[in-house]
């Protein structure tokens, strides 16, 4: 079960005026699920995104950022679950391509106005055929509150649906933002194993929009890690879709800009710990805050060194506390002239170890409460500087091992 993640309720997730989703059973890798998804865009919405750094890239990384770099406007997203299109050199790329063609002729547009996706097994040829046959059924389911059927149809090992909305206003109009992400293994920046697609009905330039993507995807989705593995697949799409007639932000200095990255921001954050929350086999959410550090880059090495551990996360799961693990994990961080007679560590509210060793007020009988709860922070003090960081994981449970051992079965 998740931690503390529930499915969301559908009367909850806002439509988002421009944008009409549709979901069919395609039969990708298994009969009887719902495992496609069309996402249609109004004629002047904008795109921008962000992909995976794996240079096994998948085959719709690849078409989509072709596509986006031919400044085309974008019309469709097509989606698929159960298969990957990864690994599968240039016939996973021809496959790929011909999945934008078909939903192009559709649309009556142009294939480079369909942006791909794939998610799933890696290095087994896309079942492009199937796919092809299903695109008139998710045609014809598509409308705008589709939110909740969406997030179900992108999901791969997931055990619930991730969605998310706000409501917002920017020159005294409403707008709305939502998003749908799926993930729950194989995460780790850059950027996890995960598919996140955020819109918005207000009028935002795409350059603006790049930049308030890249802004949020460095706050949620490149924060968090699960078993430290980055997938070939990873995309996190923004899109603004202009109907709901607010006025463009044109640039970072426009005074809606603020406001509205803020919202996409949220909406990311909380998409990125639901991840973590529903990691493969997760029983507990951790939160790793280290403080005092000379630069954000150093903290984020503390941070990921005890994320990482694979010592660490299964203490957790015992709630275990062998605290010394998590001393190791600093050490071993990188840090090359670390005092760690300035280093603090908490678990919770409580002081475990001060001046380079187990403080001497700590009682294991503390630190075992505090490892029994299902939300736990962690607090390094580093005591070298101003600088934090933040990184959101999981434990590391025997049904991690069964999940992914028997995941093609």
């Amino acid at each position: 079960m998740p931690v503390n993640l529930f499915p969301p309720e559908p009367e909850h997730l806002l439509p988002v005026k421009g944008l009409m989703l549709g979901v069919a059973e395609a039969g990708v890798r298994k009969a009887g699920r719902r495992d496609l998804l069309v996402m249609q865009l109004a004629e002047a919405a904008t795109v921008a995104g962000v992909f995976t750094q794996n240079r096994f890239c998948a085959a719709p990384v690849i078409v989509c950022k072709e596509h986006l770099a031919s400044a085309r406007p974008v019309r469709a997203l097509l989606v698929n679950t159960g298969n990957a299109n990864a690994g599968t050199g240039d016939e996973g790329l021809a496959r790929a391509r011909r999945s934008c063609g078909e939903l192009a002729a559709l649309l009556g547009c142009g294939s480079t106005q369909i942006l791909p996706f794939s998610t799933g097994v890696i290095m087994e040829p896309l079942p492009v055929e199937r796919i092809v046959a299903a695109l008139p059924r998710a045609l014809a389911d598509c409308r705008e509150d589709n939110w909740a059927n969406a997030a179900e149809a992108i999901m791969t090992t997931d055990t619930v649906p991730k969605a998310r909305s706000l409501r917002l206003a920017l020159g005294g109009k409403p707008v709305t933002v939502t998003g749908i992400a799926k993930g729950a293994g194989m995460i780790h920046p850059d950027m996890a194993t995960m598919l996140g697609f955020v819109a918005t009905d207000a009028a935002v330039s795409p350059m603006a929009l790049q930049r308030m993507l890249a802004q949020a995807a460095t706050r949620s989705f490149n924060r968090i890690t699960v078993d430290g593995d980055t997938s070939t697949n990873d995309s996190f799409m923004l899109i603004a879709t202009g109907a709901a007639g607010t006025q463009a932000i044109v640039d970072g200095r426009h005074p809606d800009y603020a406001v509205l990255a803020a919202a996409v921001t949220e909406i990311a954050v909380w998409l990125a710990q639901a991840i973590v929350r529903d990691g493969e086999g997760a029983t507990k959410f951790i939160t790793v805050q280290v403080e005092g550090g000379m630069s954000e880059a150093e903290c984020n090495k503390v941070a990921y060194a005890i994320a990482h551990s694979p010592l660490v996360k299964t203490a957790f799961f015992a709630s275990d506390p062998n605290l010394g693990r998590l001393l190791a994990a600093i050490g071993y961080a990188g840090i090359a002239d670390l005092d760690v007679g300035r280093v603090q560590l908490y678990l919770g509210e409580v002081l475990v170890a001060r001046d380079g060793g187990r403080n001497p007020a700590y009682r294991e009988a503390d630190g075992r409460r505090a490892m029994q709860q299902s939300e736990i922070t962690v607090r390094v003090e580093l005591g070298r500087g101003p600088a934090a960081a933040t990184v959101w994981t999981c434990d590391l449970s025997h049904d991690y091992v069964s999940i992914n051992a028997d995941y093609r079965s």
